[in-house]
């Protein structure tokens, strides 16, 4: 029975304000390479990549301040969904040397119930690290968000905030596939480019250089928008409200201006709501598990001819975890923020 040393990234403590990476440390704690005797439905994990996603900053919370029962615990490892390898197996469904999506914990070796993995990866001819963004919960999000919640009709007109995001990249090139008219906003020249002459979006405008964000959208959407897939929240929302076309919808994905405000932004426009039926749908991915196959059956051919791109940032080592995932509530990073732990 072989005790080997664990990597971890911990949260030191509950976080209020912005998150810096001082409020994670890197710790080596040991852990035996064996499941416990007589524990079923628990399977051994190596971690392979790890996903840094928004969600996880209201997650730094005290749970009594929290609109999630997930909280992480102070002192212990921070969790969320990765692509692992599996090493020793309890449950039936999964054996070793099987790769597997789900919720694990931000650490080298994980022991885990079986019931925390969400899917076995069964298509290996793309990149591994795929399962953390387009191929994984991001692109279920964009899918099911834009098809599902968004209802999109062909030639409608749609807005996407943090365009350049892990869902945000794959909403605009759903939209295109569509036949839709698609804008997106970013925060530097560099993400504009990227929507513009990788991702396929019709125009993209960096939201920091538009003092009058009303202004902006009446010019790139003169006829209204129809969609507006809303990952921001705020004064973008605000604007968005004025610029709606009648029975809009506005699929709520994330709202990542207000996760480090200790007072959120009021919003000012929602009288529109009323006079344009819009319609306003908050939807977390957990609601659309069931779409998976249906999913992953649409977007692989894409993948493979090129027809669906995808961009990462990838940090290599736990020890590069802590500033990762801060970095994306500053927009550090570039497309999917993706943390290596091992490459097999």
């Amino acid at each position: 029975m072989s005790e080997v040393k664990n990597k971890q990234v911990i949260l030191k403590d509950y976080v209020s304000g912005f998150p810096k990476e001082s409020d994670l440390n890197i710790i080596s704690s040991t852990i035996t390479l064996k499941i416990p005797e007589g524990s079923n439905d628990v399977v051994l994990l190596k971690n392979l990549y790890l996903s840094c996603d928004p969600y996880m900053r209201n997650l730094m919370n005290n749970p009594k301040d929290s609109l999630s029962s997930r909280a992480f615990t102070p002192q212990s490892p921070l969790a969320g969904y990765g692509v692992s390898k599996v090493l020793e197996s309890g449950h039936k469904d999964y054996k070793e040397g099987d790769l597997v999506y789900g919720v694990t914990n931000w650490e080298e070796y994980s022991l885990i119930p079986a019931a925390q993995i969400i899917f076995k990866i069964e298509h290996t001819d793309v990149p591994l690290s795929y399962y953390t963004g387009i191929l994984g919960t991001p692109g279920l999000t964009a899918y099911a968000g834009f098809f599902e919640v968004g209802t999109p009709k062909k030639g409608e007109n749609v807005f996407v905030s943090a365009a350049s995001g892990a869902v945000g990249q794959l909403v605009g090139q759903f939209a295109k596939l569509h036949g839709c008219y698609v804008v997106g906003s970013a925060g530097t020249k560099e993400k504009v480019d990227l929507l513009k002459n990788k991702f396929g979006y019709d125009e993209a405008f960096n939201y920091k250089e538009e003092p009058d964000l009303n202004a902006a959208l009446k010019r790139y959407f003169p006829e209204g928008i129809d969609i507006y897939f809303e990952n921001v929240g705020g004064k973008t929302l605000d604007a968005v409200l004025l610029n709606m076309r009648i029975h809009g919808r506005i699929p709520v994905c994330g709202m990542i201006s207000q996760y480090n405000l200790t007072q959120h932004e009021g919003i000012t426009n929602l009288a529109h709501i009323i006079y344009k039926r819009i319609r306003i749908q908050g939807f977390i991915v957990a609601d659309f598990h069931h779409l998976y196959p249906k999913f992953l059956e649409f977007i692989l051919p894409h993948v493979r001819e090129g027809k669906a791109v995808y961009v990462e940032d990838i940090a290599e080592g736990l020890e590069k975890g802590p500033a990762a995932l801060v970095g994306i509530f500053s927009g550090q990073n570039v497309g999917k923020q993706v943390l290596v732990v091992a490459r097999e």
